[in-house]
């Protein structure tokens, strides 16, 4: 197979003219910005007090270690508040029309302990454009003794991947400390970065950098600070790693790795058979979208087929939209999946993955 993908053209495509049509029009009606308000502000500073609060609180009160472990469980839970519902937006340029701003608030992931530079090769430029297409999209390409395409080698031990999955989820952020120092390198040789090489070292430079202060400040200051010993401090991060990555990757996984969304195989040419939109909706899923606390915590990605169509738009938007994509799918005929229940999103992704663990499609 071709190692370029290519989707099907249709400049005419009246679903697509209809649909941005409709969504431009409800930003004139309205007279809102497609970016961050005041409910963006709000929800950005409670997420970032989530995660450096207790940090401090932390460091400048003497806890007992079983409080302590409260204090990371919270920065755990905060952690993925910044991680879907501030950087996301943010490295998506979708946060404010000030790329400045996006730029900074994008950074906020790199105080979590991962790197925005990375995230927005994967996410944006891989995820985004070849959704659920194995060997393009890293988020279903085989990981450790995960299988997440039919595409990808099916070996024994995958059919017990839906009870041990969920232990490797929780290390989803944990592994992206140390992880996006080879990731870099795999880019680069991959062609993914267009840096010259000047600019690759320094980008290395700063990497190991950020990822040297992170660990400094949040291991070796607590160490050096409070009364905690060495592997009270180690544990307690462990936890919050443990709380964000399993949040993030069930949030993550309840959009793509569900029944419903389908897993296009390009031809031995590496062309789709649909165009990139129609190829969006047939990728990707809705859940929980009536859930009004769920929505607000996870920065809208239950919304996921609004935000793959329009990620330059702010989440908070995304409810509103979702009832003109809702309209106009229906009046095209075109297939748009949603999971009334986060439970039922659940058990679809506990489904796929059984079946991930006995089917294998040919290539």
């Amino acid at each position: 197979m071709s190692s370029t993908i290519s989707f099907a053209q249709n400049p005419n495509l009246e679903f697509k003219k209809v649909l941005h049509q409709r969504v431009d029009n409800y930003f004139k009606e309205t007279g809102l910005s497609k970016n961050y308000n005041s409910d963006m502000v709000i929800k950005s500073i409670t997420m970032l007090s989530l995660y450096i609060l207790p940090f401090i609180v932390m460091l400048a009160v003497p806890l007992p270690f079983w409080i302590s472990l409260m204090v990371w469980f919270i920065m755990g839970i905060g952690v993925a508040g910044i991680g879907m519902s501030v950087m996301h937006d943010a490295n998506h340029a979708g946060y404010s029309k000030s790329q400045k701003v996006n730029r900074w608030m994008g950074l906020t992931m790199n105080l979590l302990g991962a790197d925005a530079y990375n995230w927005k090769i994967k996410h944006n430029k891989l995820h985004h454009v070849f959704t659920n297409i194995y060997g393009k999209d890293e988020d279903i390409n085989s990981r450790a003794i995960l299988r997440f395409a039919y595409a990808s080698p099916l070996k024994k031990y995958h059919r017990f991947q839906y009870i041990y999955a969920w232990a490797l989820y929780s290390l989803m952020s944990l592994s992206m400390i140390i992880g996006d120092i080879p990731k870099r390198f795999a880019y680069r040789r991959k062609g993914e970065t267009n840096l010259s090489a000047s600019r690759f070292r320094k980008s290395v430079a700063w990497l190991v950098a950020g990822k040297s202060i992170y660990i400094f400040v949040l291991i070796i200051l607590p160490i050096m600070l409070t009364g905690l010993l060495w592997w009270q401090v180690l544990i307690g991060f462990l936890i919050m790693h443990l709380v964000a990555g399993t949040i993030m990757s069930l949030v993550f996984q309840m959009a793509h790795v569900v029944e419903g969304p389908h897993q296009a195989i390009p031809d031995q040419e590496g062309r789709i058979e649909d165009t990139l939109i129609e190829h969006q909706m047939k990728s990707t899923a809705d859940f929980s979208k009536n859930n009004k606390i769920l929505s607000w915590y996870v920065g809208g990605l239950n919304f996921q087929v609004e935000h793959h169509l329009y990620p330059k738009i702010c989440h908070v938007h995304y409810p509103a939209i979702s009832k003109i994509v809702e309209k106009t799918t229906e009046e095209f005929d075109i297939p748009y999946y949603v999971y009334d229940k986060f439970s039922d999103a659940f058990k679809a992704h506990t489904t796929t993955l059984k079946k991930l663990g006995r089917i294998q499609v040919e290539r």
